[in-house]
């Protein structure tokens, strides 16, 4: 199964095992962090990129960084804009923290650079608004990081609701989260990460359905955000707790184009297992996708099917694809189909135009609640 999810997102006559003859794309890594990680074992696995230079607003770190995973020749810099003006780069990963995404990326695209945007896009929808307004007019490529549509689950729920068995979709109930599983770093605080569980995990959760039903148009959201656990030196280390100021739970009620309500729930901590399983509600069918302990991009179980059969009740098991490991394979794949659409001219795998939306959610969810009633989401009409 591996093997055949891989063969979709690579050229036509491509071999990993023949060596690689033609210009390799240049690659810079803008924050080296902990998601750097990921993009670096995948990228050191590529015979057409290779990693020429890297940048960190810390002193020592990008240096320590590449060293410990055996690139001791990647040019250094002490922030974005440096290397961008001295590299000929043709395409960056943005790993750095929340805050620093949207002008990371607008500098990069700027300067004629293909971009890879780890995931949330951004903070706020303005910024990601000003992201898109960049790329068009630069005309280069820009992904934004979501891996977990390149799970064969996550695929097979998209197939489900596409097929039509479901008939017209009218209700989702989405989310997930975990019981204990509070970050630190640069997650929790307002400065570096804008957002907490909503940005690091609830855009998942969002994406997931939202890509399933074809991305349509948020019109009003009724939103909610709180961080009681976070703050909270009994649930949470002292130290972090002293400087957490994100929400670690948020919820919402979403209306979406096409007559569909959306119920959204995501959670960094709480006192119960799971905030529910991810339902997707039709005419003609109902799809139950089981949530998982720790949101990690697939799914906590078999899937169920709920529809009439010749006048019965029935309901079927859908198996598991085989499971990609999130910080191997999904990670490679998310590069690989980078690459990809790089040298082919192709679309990007997780096109901005749809995480517009996707922020857009986050955005007014953060607005809601702390306006404390329903908002009517404005997109801009530019773009």
């Amino acid at each position: 199964m591996a093997d055949e999810v891989l063969s979709q997102f690579t050229p036509a006559g491509w071999d990993e095992e023949e060596a690689f003859t033609g210009k390799k794309l240049r690659f810079g890594i803008i924050g080296t962090g902990w998601i750097a990680e990921s993009h670096v074992e995948s990228l050191k696995q590529m015979k057409d990129a290779e990693i020429v230079a890297g940048a960190d607003l810390i002193p020592g770190k990008a240096e320590k960084f590449f060293k410990h995973y055996g690139l001791p020749d990647v040019r250094l810099y002490p922030d974005h804009k440096s290397m961008l003006e001295n590299e000929q780069l043709d395409a960056v990963c943005v790993c750095t923290y929340n805050t620093q995404h949207a002008v990371c990326t607008i500098d990069a695209l700027n300067k004629g650079v293909n971009v890879l945007l780890e995931k949330p896009m951004t903070v706020t929808l303005e910024e990601a608004a000003d992201i898109i307004r960049a790329e068009k007019k630069s005309g280069k490529l820009l992904s934004i990081g979501f891996q977990p549509r390149m799970d064969d689950n996550m695929k097979m729920i998209k197939k489900i609701v596409e097929s039509g068995e479901l008939g017209k979709i009218y209700y989702i109930q989405t989310g997930g989260g975990r019981r204990r599983g509070i970050p630190n770093s640069t997650f929790i605080e307002k400065k570096t990460a804008g957002i907490g569980a909503l940005g690091d995990i609830g855009c998942y959760s969002l994406d997931m359905v939202l890509n399933a039903i074809g991305y349509p148009k948020p019109l009003t959201v009724s939103g909610y955000k709180s961080g009681f656990f976070g703050a909270n030196p009994k649930y949470n280390n002292p130290k972090d707790a002293a400087r957490f100021n994100v929400d670690d739970f948020a919820a919402a009620f979403i209306r979406l184009e096409g007559d569909i309500i959306l119920d959204f729930r995501i959670a960094w901590a709480m006192h119960i297992d799971t905030p529910g399983d991810t339902i997707i509600m039709g005419t003609e069918g109902a799809l139950r996708i089981p949530s998982t302990e720790c949101w990690n991009g697939s799914v906590g179980g078999p899937m169920k099917l709920y529809r009439d059969v010749a006048g019965k009740q029935t309901e079927t098991e859908i198996p598991l694809c085989e499971e990609q490991d999130s910080f191997s394979g999904l990670f490679y794949l998310k590069l690989r189909s980078f690459i990809d659409a790089i040298r082919n001219g192709t679309q990007a795998p997780v096109p901005s135009s749809q995480i517009l939306y996707n922020q857009a959610i986050i955005d007014g969810i953060v607005r809601s609640a702390e306006l404390g009633r329903e908002i009517e989401i404005q997109l801009p009409s530019d773009l």
